[in-house]
């Protein structure tokens, strides 16, 4: 019996003892990797393109293609088990658990975990991109490097833009497709579309995996990161934007300092050649430029001087700008575009000691006398002599063209009225064409109407020549037009019961009918100005011109009162019909403004002034008279009308005796 006997002492034993051990392990060891499932052994089941498990009622596919889990970026590196660690053998009752990329991306994981996508899924309030909706499928995750990869830096828009280009699904939680399509029709997407491999893409911009909003300080896209962000790729361009005025603001945390994206726009991001860019030449002064410096913020924040826009369009590079040149002088021409300073700095191209160069650029040849005039004229109290001449000037021809032009319209008035006069009183005999009664809801309705029109629209058209020449307040106007609202609303009102409660009234409304001949009327009127017919129709009391004047007036006054009072009541009818229905009133509202002004214009103006037959107008308006000879030309079918202003005539000239100078003979 052998026994420890071949060993001497306990340094013996304790190596026996060890190598014992380590036979057994070596041997557990060896079992377990015999028994370890490869690959091969998964891919006997998942391999079947119909391998299938049901999941709530909904069939699941479990196939695994083998081809693409080779070339994966996974295939190469790991077997199955690594990552289904729970999986023991080839074959497995219970599905095994669900895995995650923490498991070996720890890093990526944490950072994705504080993301914009993360926090709704974990509310619990809506979906959004995990793993493998950027990556691919666990099983085909290829390396950025590969061009079939989806995080490969040409296919970022694509991959993004299955999420963020789809509007239901990206409005469902808030957000808008806009921007995705905004940035594909701006210079980045296009250039990626074109196949450039350096131009920005959603990732470049937002992170990949630590993609937070706007507003949290530690995105890239943060306000104050901005021009880093930026300064990724135009290196040269921050460095020297950071250096510049507005840098210097943004550096001292001043939120109203612009940085790239509001002068470039964000996702919607235009080369400066194109028109449609808010850099371009056409748009950079009304566009860009004037959202900071045309307000009083700036003035009353920081003293920078406002109406800075304003003065530039009034001037000769303003206007020419505005009639399309495209080598006038823009705020970039003079200020420059990154490198902007304020004109005490000596690196400003506005500074006194570098006009010659910044105005030379194209005004050839110019000395310091042309350099050192004021550029931003606005008629205020000013050192500058130009400024204060310029002044000067404005209050001497103000009143000069208000004497001037006041004097001549005065003495032409003079000479019109009495050479009026004196044509109106060779047309008699003339008749009744309008009554009293008329006349005043006439005046009325023309009084009302006109206010109305000029108080509408100096609203809609704030900055328009005619709100300058109303020169009230908006509580004044808002007023003024109510009442005139009110006023054509009554008089809209009375003329019904005139209508329906005098006899002249049912007449009116008899003779206004429209009837079938009105019809045929207006087509021979038609060949007969155009010389195809030698007979000119003949009218009643009112032609179809007329007719058809009269009913638009009642149509357009109906309209305009109820949209009018729709808007002026505009919580009530929210609350009863809905919010819309006002919108829909202020839309038709101001159509049918646009329209009642235009015909009032076009056809009854014609009517009642630019007709040679009635030159210089048409009396009946302010008298009621019309000379009997142009109403028988006119009107000849009224023979009633016709009988009894013959009769009065031949009274009032004593041809005809009356029934009383009979009697009393």
């Amino acid at each position: 019996m052998l026994g420890f006997s071949g060993f001497k002492g306990n340094a013996s034993r304790k190596i026996l003892c060890q190598l014992i051990v380590l036979t057994f392990v070596t041997g557990s060891l060896t079992a377990r990797a015999a028994h370890k499932p490869k690959d091969e052994d998964c891919l006997t089941c998942h391999s079947d393109s119909t391998l299938t498990k049901d999941v709530n009622g909904k069939q699941v596919s479990l196939f695994i293609d083998k081809d693409k889990l080779k070339h994966s970026i996974h295939g190469g590196m790991f077997a199955c088990v690594d990552c289904h660690t729970d999986v023991k053998g080839p074959v497995h009752e219970t599905t095994p658990k669900k895995i995650t990329c923490a498991q070996c991306h720890a890093d990526a994981q944490e950072a994705y975990a504080h993301s914009f996508h993360a926090k709704p899924t974990k509310a619990g309030t809506a979906s959004a991109a995990n793993c493998q909706d950027c990556h691919g499928g666990a099983h085909e995750v290829m390396g950025a490097d590969d061009a079939k990869s989806p995080v490969n830096h040409a296919n970022i828009p694509t991959t993004c833009g299955r999420c963020h280009g789809q509007k239901f699904l990206v409005e469902s939680n808030g957000d808008s497709a806009q921007t995705f399509v905004s940035y594909q029709e701006s210079v980045h997407g296009l250039a990626i579309e074109k196949g450039s491999k350096k131009a920005a893409v959603c990732t470049d911009c937002h992170g990949a995996h630590d993609i937070l909003p706007a507003n949290d300080q530690k995105s890239p896209i943060y306000k104050f990161n901005v021009p880093n962000t930026c300064g990724k790729c135009h290196a040269g361009v921050a460095d020297t934007f950071m250096a510049s005025i507005h840098g210097q603001g943004i550096a001292r945390g001043n939120g109203l300092a612009p940085v790239c994206t509001d002068c470039h726009g964000i996702h919607s991001i235009k080369a400066h050649v194109d028109p449609n860019s808010s850099v371009s030449e056409q748009n950079v002064a009304r566009t860009t430029c004037a959202r900071c410096h045309e307000g009083v913020r700036l003035s009353q924040e920081f003293g920078v001087a406002g109406n800075r826009v304003s003065t530039y369009l009034d001037s000769y590079h303003g206007l020419a700008s505005e009639g399309g040149s495209a080598v006038v002088a823009n705020c970039a021409s003079c200020h420059g575009v990154h490198n902007i300073f304020p004109s005490s700095d000596k690196r400003s191209t506005i500074n006194k000691a570098n006009l010659d160069a910044t105005c030379g650029k194209c005004h050839k040849g110019v000395t310091q006398k042309f350099t050192q005039t004021k550029v931003h004229l606005d008629g205020t109290a000013s050192k500058d002599m130009g400024s204060q001449i310029t002044r000067w000037v404005r209050w001497i021809y103000l009143p000069l063209i208000l004497i001037v032009i006041g004097a001549m319209f005065l003495h032409n008035a003079i000479i019109w009225r009495s050479k009026a006069l004196a044509r109106r009183a060779v047309q008699n005999p003339s008749m009744v064409r309008m009554t009293e009664n008329q006349r005043w809801q006439h005046l009325i309705l023309l009084t009302s109407f006109i206010i109305l029109v000029i108080t509408g629209f100096a609203l809609k058209f704030p900055n328009s020549w005619l709100a300058e020449v109303l020169a009230m307040s908006e509580r004044v106007r808002s007023l003024t037009h109510r009442v005139a609202g009110v006023v054509l609303m009554a008089a809209g009102i009375y003329h019904i019961f005139y209508l329906a409660m005098t006899r002249e009234g049912r007449r009116l409304i008899w003779d206004f009918a429209p009837r079938p001949r009105d019809a045929f009327d207006a087509i021979g009127t038609m060949r007969f100005y155009l010389g195809l017919s030698k007979e000119r129709p003949k009218f009643g009391r009112f032609n179809y011109a007329e007719k058809a004047e009269y009913w638009a007036l009642v149509w357009g006054t109906g309209l305009m009162a109820v949209t009018g009072v729709m808007m002026w009541a505009n919580v009530s009818t929210g609350n009863l019909l809905a919010r819309w229905w006002v919108d829909v009133a202020t839309s038709i509202h101001f159509y049918e403004a646009i329209l009642a002004s235009l015909a009032i214009v076009v056809w009854h103006f014609y009517q009642v002034f630019l007709d040679p037959d009635v030159y210089p107008m048409n009396w009946a308006w302010w008298d009621g008279k019309m000379p009997v000879e142009q109403y028988r030309h006119e009107h000849g079918l009224d023979t009633e009308s016709l009988e009894k202003a013959d009769t009065a005539n031949a009274v009032e000239s004593g041809d005809v005796k009356t029934d009383e100078s009979h009697r009393e003979k």
